[in-house]
């Protein structure tokens, strides 16, 4: 058990370091600090990607019952969420790397409503946060506690994580509409002068 927490515990970190980096991009008031971060980001995600591979490989070219057998075998739910991390985020993250490098020679301009719209888009966190849920119930059964194991238990696991997930969804949505409205330019406001009618 130990072995398997071993290789376990550093793929659950970095997934959960990346959901909480990703979590907090919206709210960075400088372009200096939100390259940074989305340059901490990129590192995170493809490290967790780097790292799910590897664990899953592993467990596809050992034969029996080894620890990364085991690992592999508990990662499976992880599997989507690193999939779309991989396909849709790093992509999106990078683009934002880029946007906000384009400020770097007046590092103290505040950021855009555009590029923390960018930030707080859902494919940019979601996946992240959702793959590291995923990767907490192998964690809790390597520490010796199978959700899967009791029926009674295994439902109620199921519709917390499903809610979990539906609850983060949700607010990646309202974030990223709320900071794309504010990013919206001012409607053209009429040329003809407004003034009193004559009849």
């Amino acid at each position: 058990m130990e072995s398997q927490l071993t290789i376990l515990f550093p793929v659950a970190a970095v997934w959960l370091a990346a959901g909480v980096v990703a979590d907090g991009l919206p709210r960075l008031r400088n372009t200096r600090a939100l390259r940074r971060r989305t340059g901490w980001l990129l590192v995170l995600t493809l490290t967790g990607l780097a790292l799910t591979a590897a664990v899953l490989g592993g467990g596809l070219l050992s034969a029996g019952s080894a620890p990364v057998d085991r690992a592999a075998a508990g990662l499976t739910l992880a599997v989507g969420p690193a999939l779309v991390a991989s396909v849709c985020s790093v992509r999106r993250i990078r683009r934002l790397w880029a946007g906000s490098g384009a400020f770097a020679n007046a590092p103290a301009t505040p950021a855009p409503h555009g590029l923390r719209a960018a930030a707080a888009h859902p494919l940019v966190g979601l996946p992240l946060q959702v793959a590291a849920l995923a990767t907490l119930p192998a964690v809790i059964a390597a520490i010796g506690t199978d959700l899967g194991a009791d029926p009674s238990v295994t439902g109620p696991a199921i519709t917390v994580g499903a809610v979990a997930v539906a609850a983060i969804a949700v607010r990646h949505a309202l974030r990223h509409s709320r900071l794309a409205e504010l990013a919206q330019p001012d409607a053209a406001r009429s040329t003809r002068a407004a003034g009193p009618l004559h009849v």
